[in-house]
């Protein structure tokens, strides 16, 4: 079958296959809907994105840990003529499997994805670590194991976090994301509770660098041809949990040339292609800047990049269809909120003394982008609230998936 990309051009634009995600999936849905680009979603999952107007259809599939989810996909292309639309993981799983299967996947669908051996050194966090740690970037201390009793001998600074080695998993560990342990008794527990739901080689351990939000931030961006089209650095000013949150509730975009430096060095040792976010966090005890974590999908506030003037999901599908876009600059302070969880750690803040009433109200001026809600899209607002209490209600308390 003839390449995907080469069909493209010369046939003219086609679409985008969306495949899985939440929030950011349904900001670059929007992106994509305002230009009139025809969206597909293909999930088996969260359906948040598919309530959006902007999807004109949704696709159901096995997902990607299916033994045939590649077969699944060519087959899709096939019955619904896909080939030659822009395939776009929004999850972790998606990525890797994409990512592995590049080969495949690109004779039907076009793909800005680095291929897996490259890939691998940014998804995989011990395999970022290491890629850091050679391009002389900080981590936060990280300790290794082979065995509980070697972790139960170790003598190793708290508190920790655990986390997987790569998210995505559906398992109880995997979908907490992070573990916190402030003691060796809590520590052994949560390791062994981890290493039996994804195995003790993809269980990682890490010292907890103290400080909230305010100490995180990012670099956003989309990457083409081993260097950057457009990019931005922006502050996790609000998540939740408040100390090593999760999820972001209140970003804005900041200047830290410390950030695009530092995510640029590490983007260009694997000649990336595609959307990225890197996470950073700064040590209070040092002022050095600490890598965290690599996203190569659109991230839960990649809404902020359009509402900040960067709208990266334009963007890619210009430079998917070999056209030229301007060079732009993030609008500085532009915000992105989740308002509903936003408002929960707002008010642990405030009773804590740590923000204000007027601060958090003075917040809201400043929002550009909200992670549902959508004057013009209003469906994924109004749902948001009952979908996400209802997924936390099967998952966390009966165990569904």
């Amino acid at each position: 079958m003839q390449d995907a990309t080469l069909r493209a051009k010369e046939n003219g634009p086609a679409g985008v296959v969306l495949l899985g995600g939440a929030h950011g999936t349904l900001a670059l849905a929007r992106s994509l809907g305002k230009r009139k680009v025809p969206v597909w979603l293909v999930s088996n999952d969260n359906p948040l994105p598919g309530w959006s107007r902007h999807i004109d259809r949704r696709l159901d599939w096995p997902g990607p840990d299916n033994a045939d989810a590649v077969t699944c996909l060519l087959e899709l292309a096939r019955i619904h003529k896909l080939e030659g639309h822009l395939l776009v993981p929004g999850g972790d799983p998606e990525v890797r499997l994409v990512s592995q299967s590049i080969g495949a996947l690109s004779s039907c669908y076009r793909i800005m994805l680095p291929a897996w051996d490259s890939l691998k050194y940014v998804c995989e966090k011990p395999l970022l670590y290491r890629r850091a740690a050679e391009l002389k970037l900080d981590i936060p201390a990280t300790y290794v194991f082979n065995s509980m009793k070697q972790a139960a001998g170790s003598d190793i600074r708290f508190p920790v976090v655990l986390k997987p080695n790569m998210g995505g998993g559906h398992d109880r560990f995997s979908r907490a994301k992070v573990v916190r342990a402030d003691d060796k008794a809590s520590f052994l527990a949560a390791y062994k509770d981890a290493a039996e739901h994804i195995g003790i080689d993809n269980v990682v351990v890490q010292e907890l660098i103290m400080g909230g939000g305010e100490s995180q931030f990012s670099y956003a961006a989309l990457w083409h041809r081993g260097a950057p089209v457009a990019e931005f650095s922006a502050r996790r000013v609000r998540q939740y949990p408040i100390e090593f949150g999760y999820t972001s509730t209140f970003v804005e975009v900041v200047e830290e040339p410390e950030v695009i430096d530092a995510g640029r060095r590490i983007l260009e040792s694997i000649g990336h292609e595609g959307l990225v976010e890197i996470e950073f966090k700064r040590d209070p005890r040092d002022g050095k800047l600490r890598v965290l974590d690599v996203n190569p999908r659109p991230w839960s506030w990649f809404g902020l990049a359009d509402g900040a003037g960067v709208d990266l999901g334009a963007m890619l599908w210009e430079v998917a269809n070999g056209r030229k876009t301007a060079s732009v600059s993030a609008r500085s302070k532009a915000s992105w909120m989740y308002l509903v969880r936003d408002a929960v750690v707002a008010g642990k803040l405030m009773s804590s003394g740590r923000l204000s009433w007027r601060e958090y109200l003075r917040s809201f001026a400043r929002v550009r982008s909200w992670a549902a809600f959508s004057v013009h899209d209003p469906l994924p607002g109004l749902l948001d609230v009952p979908l996400t209490a209802w997924r936390v209600l099967t998952r966390r308390i009966f165990g569904f998936r």
